[in-house]
């Protein structure tokens, strides 16, 4: 296979280095069985759990999980208020709709990220307007997008405005990515000084800390995920966490149907979603909660292993959290030293071909079809990432026993 050529900010890279780096972290010969990007893991009361919901019968949206599961999703994020909603995009969606965000209005968010993140706010009617991601810390850069709003915001009675569609400027999403926090701090001065709400995508960080802060504390609102692939999952399921009580109470109402209160009769007051989290699903969830601890350990100790076999390998390095940052290493991140879509490609097929799952990064959100009319900054930095990274196998199972 070839190689990449050499150039001054770094070496050649040998895809079969790459892949014998990622079988000694993994401590797997040559030979192995297909290894997975990332499978859940299941070692406590589970089974006991689920069996007491199907036991008694509640198994819907209603019952003791539920409400178990939601205080202590809350607790894990560092927030007041915790609703359990059927996934996380859903709960992204009513995130943004309960700070106020609404059709036509535009929606701040990287190019670099999941597909959820844009497809929560169409579904409000808003627009995602996508923004740069900083290398260093892979999410949302506060900086160029502070010198961006300069650039393109007008004040108005109702709020900040892009001047160049008229359209008002609803939210900021800054998301996680692979569960590495945003330099917070800096984006919260620059929401601060144009009056934007911030509503963290979080689908990513559970487990995750900003400064000693807990990753779905440092919005107003947040979104998180409990898919099948995350770091503690209810087969599907999402949550929105908050301070505010009177968020979260509008967040709860709209996701029952907006049903008012009665002893009998069906009065809805508002359009709302059946986005109830299933008693099943919290049961399993609150098993989970329980590992949580345990489980982001292990997985750090899977990046240490990275970060270690690839400290001498040509051209490429295991990324580092940052100093701010306490990250779960949801997936760990592998960054060529120079971006180079053939180079990545090729480290690609190569570890994929020897059973080692490896996957790019997403395809950025302005260049997909659905999304090509959308507005976006210059987006250097999201597409260095694009062209440099590549995801290597992360489940909590390749970090050893509790």
């Amino acid at each position: 296979m070839a190689l990449a050529p050499v150039s001054e900010e770094g070496g050649v890279v040998d895809p079969q280095a790459v892949v014998a780096a990622i079988r000694s972290a993994l401590q797997v010969e040559a030979g192995h069985g297909f290894i997975p990007l990332h499978t859940p893991h299941f070692e406590g009361s589970e089974w006991q759990y689920v069996k007491d919901c199907l036991d008694t019968g509640w198994v819907s949206s209603v019952g003791s999980y539920v409400d178990q599961f939601e205080a202590e999703v809350a607790a894990q994020c560092g927030a007041a208020h915790g609703v359990a909603v059927v996934n996380g995009t859903a709960a992204l969606q009513v995130a943004l709709q309960v700070v106020g965000v609404g059709a036509g209005d535009e929606v701040l968010m990287p190019a670099l990220t999941f597909v959820a993140t844009p497809n929560a706010a169409s579904y409000l009617g808003a627009v995602p307007h996508f923004v740069d991601s900083d290398p260093c810390t892979l999410g949302l850069d506060p900086h160029k997008l502070d010198c961006y709003l300069a650039d393109i915001s007008e004040r108005t009675l109702d709020g900040v405005r892009n001047r160049l569609t008229g359209r008002r400027i609803g939210a900021i999403v800054p998301m996680h990515t692979f569960g590495h926090p945003v330099d917070m701090e800096a984006l919260i001065t620059v929401a601060a000084r144009y009056g934007i709400p911030i509503v963290e995508d979080a689908a990513e960080s559970l487990g995750s800390s900003y400064k000693g802060e807990k990753c779905g504390s440092l919005g107003r609102v947040a979104a998180v995920s409990f898919n099948g692939n995350k770091i503690i999952t209810t087969g599907g399921g999402g949550a929105i966490v908050t301070d505010d009580a009177e968020l979260a109470a509008r967040a709860k109402h709209l996701t029952t149907t907006a049903k008012s209160p009665h002893a009998w009769e069906f009065n809805h007051d508002a359009i709302g979603y059946n986005y109830r989290m299933p008693n099943l699903n919290a049961a399993l969830g609150c098993a989970q909660l329980e590992k949580l601890d345990s489980y982001v350990e292990r997985k750090r100790q899977v990046a240490t292993r990275y970060h270690s076999e690839f400290a001498d390998v040509s051209g490429v390095s295991a990324y580092h959290e940052r100093c701010f940052a306490r990250s779960n290493y949801w997936l760990n991140c592998l960054l060529l030293d120079r971006p180079c879509m053939e180079t990545r490609n090729a480290v690609l097929q190569a570890t994929n071909d020897d059973g080692l799952m490896a996957r790019p990064t997403w395809t950025l959100m302005c260049d997909l079809d659905i999304y090509s009319a959308a507005p976006f900054m210059d987006l250097s930095g999201a597409r260095n990432i694009e062209a440099r990274l590549l995801n290597v196998p992360s489940s909590v199972s390749l970090g050893g026993s509790a």
